[in-house]
């Protein structure tokens, strides 16, 4: 199948451009608080990030003292604002689906990763290839929209005639593959997986799961941020944190 770069269309890019989480970076991102904690000692660390988006978590590493960070996108328009956004010789940008990576064996000490595989159709080659490219006690990081989220091509709450939020459904959740949903714009492909599949997965790439988070929001989102106590009845989120022994 194509490899998926809705990015780039002008019309998503304009709307995602709007997003809390792209004009307040890394602290209006819902799932920051819980991602951050996962994040092992980045002190002369070399670090990849896949999915780089605008860079938030490259230059977010290079605050922690990396000694490099390399990100990878497949949207141009993503680099080219995290390229405006970023001024640092330690920090590069590279253009690529992060299904096509090729890296040495044994050349980072971090992978991270933040709701990007989600839109990948193969989640299994690129845990061999991270495990290869991770050195021995590497730490692999990374976020996606939960499986509960991404079951149903409709991603959204059930509502009454007036609008409130009754519940959201589950469906077809061992069915996995394509989802065609509306995020932005219609017909964004994101791929469900089992919450099995991910961390099966991973074993099976020969990594040891230290974490597995579903994170609730902050208090502080919850107070600021309308309609956001209603993310304590279901979980957008899954982060997981696997080392390479």
């Amino acid at each position: 199948m194509t490899k998926q770069n809705k990015y780039d269309d002008a019309a998503f890019f304009s709307a995602y451009e709007k997003m809390p989480r792209s004009v307040g970076g890394l602290d209006a991102a819902g799932e920051w608080y819980v991602l951050k904690t996962l994040l092992p000692d980045l002190t002369n660390r070399h670090v990849l990030d896949l999915g780089c988006g605008y860079g938030w978590h490259c230059r977010y590493a290079r605050k922690q003292l990396a000694s490099s960070v390399i990100g990878v996108d497949i949207s141009e328009k993503m680099l080219q604002k995290a390229r405006e956004m970023t001024d640092d010789p330690f920090i590069s940008y590279m253009r690529m689906p992060i299904e096509d990576i090729d890296f040495s064996n044994d050349q980072f000490d971090v992978v991270l990763s933040s709701l990007a595989f989600h839109y990948i159709e193969s989640f299994e080659p690129i845990c061999r290839k991270l495990f290869d490219c991770l050195k021995s006690g590497g730490a692999f990081i990374f976020s996606v929209e939960h499986p509960i989220f991404t079951s149903r091509d409709h991603q959204d709450w059930y509502t009454d005639d007036e609008g409130n939020r009754l519940h959201w459904a589950v469906d077809n959740y061992q069915d996995e593959g394509v989802r065609d949903t509306s995020f932005l714009t219609d017909h964004v492909i994101k791929y469900h997986r089992t919450l099995s599949t991910y961390i099966n997965t991973l074993i099976r790439a020969g990594f040891c799961i230290k974490a597995v988070h579903e994170p609730a929001p902050s208090e502080e989102l919850i107070e600021t941020v309308p309609g956001m106590k209603d993310e304590l009845r279901r979980p957008m989120f899954l982060i997981i944190s696997a080392v390479k022994l």
